[in-house]
């Protein structure tokens, strides 16, 4: 038997095996640039879009990967990606550089997460794919700043339990697609917000957030068009707006997401 005829079995096995793209990004192997590192998930059917979602101050990225949001994106052929906040000298290690005052980071988070969507690009050929950018707690006020200081960054923002901090901002750059939802009873980040370290930190007001969104959107109104509750979620929509779109949903709860969020999230986000 010739040396081919031995090998050919061998050979169409391994053409036949499927090549699998993704080198880094599952829970435990994280992707590294530069500027950090990353964790990702591809779907099984071809990439309508990508979901980027930032964990909360304190969180573990890779614990992102089991979550409801990266489940439903998943399952809606969205590529899912949990950047990691990294601050060494910050309170929580774990962190994101959220504009407040007297808080000093590292990192500028925007530029990396920049780092990330140009990482990802180079590594799967997205480049063309909508991107929808979520966050909880201090990742939701890290949205915020985000779509606040470069609003083409995504093409949609979603901030949970989160929202600017105090100095908040004049204005922002630009109208954009943002859709808040945050606990009545949060007692972490209160709507009101709150201080620390005698007073030399605080929390936004999340209402004062929303004024400066509707501001910059162009909306007529200082109260939404539209209010209703569907259970314990109460839904507030600003329709009048001259461009982008302002959403609010208040529910019963603290510091969390309520159940459905995320799928919430995703309805809104391929409305348009």
């Amino acid at each position: 038997m010739t040396p081919f005829k031995i090998l050919a079995p061998l050979i169409a096995t391994l053409f036949a095996t499927p090549i699998v793209a993704q080198s880094c990004g599952d829970a435990d192997h994280p992707c590294e640039i530069v500027s950090g590192t990353y964790h990702i998930s591809q779907p099984t059917g071809e990439a309508v879009g990508i979901v980027m979602h930032l964990h909360g101050g304190g969180g573990h990225a890779a614990a992102m990967m089991n979550g409801q949001m990266a489940q439903q994106a998943n399952a809606r052929n969205y590529v899912f990606v949990a950047p990691q906040g990294y601050h060494p000298d910050s309170r929580f290690v774990r962190n994101w550089s959220v504009s407040a005052n007297n808080s000093f980071f590292e990192r500028d988070d925007i530029a990396f997460l920049e780092d990330v969507m140009a990482d990802i690009q180079d590594r799967h050929n997205d480049r063309d794919l909508p991107l929808f950018l979520s966050g909880f707690s201090r990742g939701g006020s890290m949205v915020w700043d985000i779509a606040c200081q470069s609003p083409n960054f995504a093409d949609a923002y979603a901030p949970l339990a989160g929202a600017f901090w105090d100095d908040l901002p004049e204005s922002c750059a630009a109208p954009v697609r943002l859709f808040h939802t945050h606990g009545w009873s949060d007692r972490v980040v209160p709507l009101e917000g709150r201080s620390f370290a005698d007073g030399a930190v605080v929390q936004g007001d999340v209402w004062a957030s929303l004024k400066i969104m509707r501001e910059t959107n162009g909306c007529t109104n200082r109260q939404p068009e539209s209010s209703r509750f569907e259970g314990t979620y109460w839904f507030r929509k600003w329709s009048d707006c001259q461009d982008g779109q302002l959403d609010l949903m208040l529910h019963q709860g603290g510091h969390g997401a309520p159940d459905g969020w995320a799928e919430l999230m995703l309805d809104w986000f391929e409305q348009e």
